[in-house]
């Protein structure tokens, strides 16, 4: 965890332990310290490269799921949807769907994509 992110670390540690120098402590000592800080601590949230905790992660899917069933009752259901779980993770916005006339014109965008 240190040489992840040393500062993040020692803010973790001042946080919940007030430990303002870790150094002065056993190293098995600050392993398990650093072990037993919450799943949502800085230090924690980059070691599973996550920019939010799950909880927030969490109540994104659920306000998710509750705006996309106000959008099915819409005249025109999905569009302008904005999904926050999307924004929140950083996922790419463009999600086109490709249509194909004949089998064809599939296996030639396919060879295309895949290079063959």
């Amino acid at each position: 965890m240190i040489r992840l992110d040393e500062d993040a670390l020692i803010c973790d540690l001042a946080e919940t332990y007030h430990i303002y120098d870790y150094r002065s402590l056993p190293l098995k000592t600050v392993a398990t310290l650093s072990a037993g800080l919450r799943d949502d601590s800085r230090i924690k949230l980059r070691a599973v490269e996550s920019p939010v905790s799950q909880d927030t992660l969490l109540l994104a899917t659920i306000a998710d799921r509750v705006e996309l069933l106000r959008h099915s009752f819409a005249k025109d259901p999905g569009k302008g949807f904005v999904s926050l779980v999307d924004k929140i993770l950083g996922a790419k916005q463009d999600k086109r769907v490709v249509g194909f006339e004949t089998a064809e014109e599939f296996e030639k965008a396919r060879a295309r994509i895949i290079g063959g």
